[in-house]
């Protein structure tokens, strides 16, 4: 299927590492410019460089995005550099472990800051392109949103904001045929979920038990699969979904993880 996302301009945050990198990819192999904007230079110029060996189009925005004036700045530079914005997704984040006994009122309003108000800043900001476009936002969110994990108040408010948020912007975006969807995942193997079963006592033990409560073929969502439904709700090919919440987790949230 062509998806209709040859020459677009697209932002993707966090587009470096994980689920990003991977939403980044399969961007540029449907044709799509692709400005990944994120904290680690590095990480950027590698995953662009990635990308053109692929014969992908890419550009990089090194930046830290829980700072205001920053979003501002990727906005503006992706319009000085390409004169259009057609998609953005909001990705960037990090489950930070902010608690309600483990924490404090200013780590939580840092954690929200890192998991939230960026996406709206961005948003924001890019609005008169993406009027100008009928463009797509498509925010990636958390399972945690709606079962809740424990010990991590700011994340998981911050991703319950972002669900709140795509059904409050879809609503307000009708009138310019601006489309918002956000993607739940669940279990997804990345660098950074790799790094927090490492720090586990019981690594092995744990991921068995994690892996055996998924109930579609007992695995982890891959990131290339999180990239797929992101892509597909950028493109024209979903053109009449939007305020969509889509879980693509295996069943993991809705169905009884308790089947054999």
């Amino acid at each position: 299927m062509d998806l209709q996302l040859k020459d677009k301009v697209v932002i993707v945050t966090g587009g470096a590492k994980g689920i990003g990198e991977a939403i980044s990819k399969t961007l540029a192999k449907e044709g799509s410019w692709v400005i990944i904007a994120g904290r680690n230079e590095a990480d950027n110029k590698k995953a662009v460089k990635e990308i053109e060996a692929g014969g992908g189009k890419a550009y990089s925005i090194a930046v830290e995005l829980s700072v205001t004036e920053n979003c501002k700045k990727v906005i503006d530079e992706t319009i000085h550099q390409f004169g259009r914005i057609d998609g953005l997704v909001n990705n960037a984040g990090v489950n930070d472990g902010v608690g309600l006994e483990k924490g404090d009122p200013e780590r939580f309003m840092e954690s929200l800051q890192k998991n939230l108000i960026h996406y709206y800043c961005l948003a924001h900001y890019a609005l008169p392109e993406l009027k100008k476009s009928k463009g797509a936002i498509v925010n990636i969110g958390s399972k945690v949103s709606v079962t809740g994990q424990g010990n991590t108040s700011g994340y998981a408010a911050s991703k319950g904001g972002i669900n709140a948020l795509t059904r409050e912007w879809a609503v307000e975006l009708l009138p310019y045929s601006i489309r918002v969807n956000t993607v739940l995942p669940a279990e997804v193997w990345t660098p950074l979920y790799e790094h927090w079963i490492n720090s586990l006592p019981n690594p092995a033990e744990k991921l068995a038990s994690i892996v055996s409560r998924i109930p579609l073929e007992k695995r982890f969502t891959t990131s290339e699969e999180i990239a797929n439904t992101t892509v597909f709700l950028l493109s024209p090919c979903s053109s009449h979904t939007t305020g969509q919440i889509l879980y693509v987790d295996g069943g993991y949230v809705h169905l009884d993880r308790a089947i054999s």
